[in-house]
């Protein structure tokens, strides 16, 4: 942990995002994950994986079985993560409403995270809601990173102002 930063110590039954491992770690959840963009729910699932890893809140990722895929599309997007490999983009449109580069997925994920595979993220900052059980995600702080904020994780988090040197 950077020499600045403060750990938030978590209370009876949260987690720090700072107890996450690097290179980060991959576990099935059977939390009910729901998105919701202009009005209509596009996923829904108890199946979904955790990413944890260090500094950062979890990401969701949701098999395309749970997902509403006739609202998706493939766009040219592409990224590469160092531990999860090269994703891909999709754009969401529900009627009038587009938002573009929402969700990625890694289609052939490295060594460790073949778990992910058939799996969509979702930016929370780029659809209308997200919820973990009933409670509705705040989306982690400066748009690279997908992180889902909940009551039960606590930071603080990478992306921040001041943070991309952690």
């Amino acid at each position: 942990m950077p020499a600045n930063v403060q750990r938030q110590t978590p209370k009876a039954g949260q987690e720090s995002v700072w107890d996450y491992p690097r290179p980060p770690r991959i576990e099935p959840t059977s939390k009910h994950v729901r998105i919701v963009f202009n009005g209509v729910v596009i996923a829904d699932s108890t199946h979904a994986k955790r990413i944890l890893e260090t500094s950062h809140p979890p990401g969701y990722y949701i098999p395309a079985a749970d997902i509403r895929m006739e609202y998706l599309s493939p766009t040219r997007q592409e990224t590469f993560c160092e531990f999860k490999g090269a994703a891909s983009y999709w754009t969401i449109k529900v009627g009038d409403k587009v938002s573009d580069n929402a969700a990625w997925s890694y289609k052939a994920p490295s060594k460790g995270f073949e778990l992910i595979t058939d799996h969509l993220a979702f930016y929370v900052s780029r659809v209308d809601e997200c919820y973990v059980g009933d409670e509705r995600v705040q989306a982690q702080a400066g748009d690279f990173y997908g992180g889902w904020i909940t009551a039960d994780v606590v930071g603080p988090f990478k992306g921040e102002p001041g943070t991309w040197g952690w």
